[in-house]
C-alpha cells in the first residue's frame, strides 16, 4: 500500500470542514490498521503518550498562560498610549507606533491572536478616526500581530525544537534577528509610502502633539519598562543560560502576575479567566499535535518519507532546488493548513532531507517558521483575517482586509529572501552565545 494514499482522505475530509486533527487521527488509525495490523494501536498509544509527557512541551501552555494574562492586565493600553505620543509628529507614526507595539507584545504573548484583536480595539479606531487609510492600518494590524508567533518566546519554536530533537534556547537566540528585520520591514514600508503619499497615514493634530517632554517620557516608560522587564527575564534567562525554556516560562507567568499587580487588575476572574483561555488554546493544540504525530508515525513507518525523500532527490535540482521546493510548498500549505499541522508532518519528512543537503537545521527551521508567518495573512485559512474581522468596525470590509495584507506578505517574502542570501542574520547570535 503506497503512504501517499493517506493524502486523499485528507483533502476529502479538510474539503469538507472537519477539524485537521481529528482528520489526521483518524487516517492515521485506520491505514495503522490496514497495514500493521492491532499493533498499530500500541504504536500510536506509544506516540502519543510520549507527545504528552514531553518535558520540552510544558513550555508551551506556560507561555500561554503568560500571554492571556497580560492582554488581561492591560499593557497594550499603556504601550500603544507612551508610543502614541512619541510617534504622532511623524506620517504614519500611528501605524508605526502600532507595529512596534505589537512587536513588544509578540515578545510577551507567545501567541498571534491576542495582539492582532487587542490592537484591532485600540488601534484600528484610533488610526481611522485620523483619517488613515483603512488597508494600511488593517494591514498593519495584522501583520505586525503575526509576529506574535514567531519572535521569541514562541509557541512555534518550542513545538518545531521539541519534534525536530533542536535546542529550543539556540531557536529563540536564532529568531530574534530575524523577527526584528521583519519589524523594520513593516516600519521601513510604512514610512516610505505614507512620505510619498501623506493622506495615508497624517501626523497628529497640533493639539494631541503638544505635550511637555516630561509627560510623554513618563507615559513611555510607564508603558514600556514593565513588559520590557518581562521580556529580559524570559529571554535573557534563555541566553544567559540561567533557565532552560520550561523554566523560563514559569518565571514569565510570575512576571505577567505581578505586572497585573502593578496595573491594579490583578482578580480572582483576570486567573479564573487566563486559566480557561490557556485551556482552551492548549486543548486546540493537542488535539491537533496528537492527531499529526499518529498520522506521521504511520506514514514514516509505510515508508512515505523514503519515498518523498526519493522523489526528491530523483529531481536533480541539488540542495537551493530543494530549498525552493520546500518553500513554496510550505507558503502553498499555509493558505490550507494550520500552521502546527504542517511543523508537526513537515519537520520529520524534509528536515532529515535538509541535513543530506547539508543546511543548518535551526537555520532552516527559523526559514519554516518565517514562511510560515505568511498562512496568518494569505486565504483562504489567513487567521489573521478571521481575528481582525470580528473585531474591525462596521467600515472595515472583507474586500479591505484581503487588500490590506498583500504588500506585508511581498515584505515577509523579502525578510525569508534576506535570510537565505544572508544566514548569519539566524545563525551569529546562537554562535555568539554558544
Amino acid at each position: 500500500m503506497n503512504p501517499l494514499w493517506m493524502l486523499l482522505p485528507i483533502a476529502i475530509g479538510k474539503a469538507l470542514g472537519y477539524p485537521i486533527g481529528f482528520v489526521l487521527g483518524g487516517v492515521a488509525l485506520i491505514f495503522g490498521v490496514i497495514h500493521f495490523g492491532e499493533v498499530a494501536t500500541l504504536m500510536l498509544t506509544m506516540r502519543v503518550f510520549a507527545l504528552q509527557t514531553s518535558w520540552e512541551l510544558i513550555a508551551v501552555p506556560l507561555f500561554i498562560l503568560m500571554g492571556c494574562v497580560l492582554e488581561r492586565a492591560g499593557i497594550a493600553d499603556k504601550l500603544y498610549g507612551g508610543l502614541h505620543v512619541w510617534m504622532g509628529s511623524l506620517r504614519g507614526g500611528l501605524a508605526v507606533a502600532t507595529v512596534i507595539t505589537c512587536t513588544i507584545m509578540a515578545a510577551a504573548m507567545a501567541v498571534m491572536g491576542a495582539p492582532v484583536v487587542i490592537m484591532g480595539i485600540i488601534a484600528l479606531p484610533q488610526m481611522l478616526k485620523r483619517g488613515y487609510n483603512v488597508e494600511l492600518a488593517a494591514g498593519t494590524i495584522m501583520a505586525g500581530g503575526s509576529l506574535g508567533i514567531f519572535i521569541p518566546p514562541s509557541i512555534m519554536l518550542i513545538i518545531i525544537g521539541a519534534w525536530a530533537g533542536l535546542s529550543v534556547g539556540r531557536l529563540f537566540l536564532a529568531a530574534i534577528v530575524p523577527g526584528l528585520v521583519l519589524s523594520g520591514l513593516y516600519i521601513c514600508y510604512i514610512l516610505i509610502r505614507c512620505g510619498l503619499q501623506p493622506a495615508l497615514g497624517p501626523v497628529l493634530p497640533e493639539e494631541e502633539r503638544r505635550i511637555p517632554f516630561r509627560q510623554k517620557l513618563l507615559l513611555l516608560l510607564t508603558g514600556i519598562m514593565p513588559t520590557l522587564s518581562i521580556i529580559f527575564v524570559v529571554i535573557g534567562s534563555l541566553i544567559f543560560g540561567v533557565a532552560t525554556p520550561t523554566e523560563a516560562g514559569a518565571m514569565g507567568t510570575i512576571g505577567s502576575l505581578i505586572v497585573a499587580v502593578l496595573n491594579r487588575r490583578l482578580t480572582w476572574s483576570l486567573v479564573k479567566g487566563s486559566v480557561y483561555q490557556t485551556a482552551r488554546i492548549m486543548g486546540m493544540v493537542a488535539v491537533i499535535a496528537i492527531g499529526s504525530t499518529a498520522f506521521i508515525g504511520i506514514f514514516m513507518g509505510m515508508g512515505g518519507g523514503r519515498i518523498i525523500e526519493d522523489f526528491i532527490l530523483g529531481l536533480g535540482v541539488g540542495p537551493w532546488g530543494f530549498l525552493a521546493v520546500l518553500m513554496g510548498l510550505i507558503f502553498l500549505l499555509g493558505m490550507i493548513v494550520d500552521w502546527l499541522a504542517i511543523l508537526m508532518i513537515a519537520i520529520p519528512v524534509f528536515m532529515p532531507i535538509a541535513d543530506t543537503m547539508g543546511f543548518d537545521p535551526i537555520w532552516i527551521a527559523i526559514l519554516i517558521c518565517m514562511n510560515l508567518q505568511m498562512s496568518f495573512l494569505t486565504p483562504p485559512f489567513a487567521i489573521g483575517i478571521f481575528y481582525l474581522r470580528g473585531v474591525a468596525p462596521p467600515a472595515v470590509n472583507t474586500g479591505h482586509l484581503l487588500r490590506s495584507v498583500i504588500p506585508f506578505v511581498l515584505l515577509i517574502l523579502i525578510g525569508v529572501a534576506l535570510v537565505i542570501v544572508f544566514p548569519s542574520l539566524a545563525l551569529w547570535l546562537p554562535d555568539l552565545v554558544s
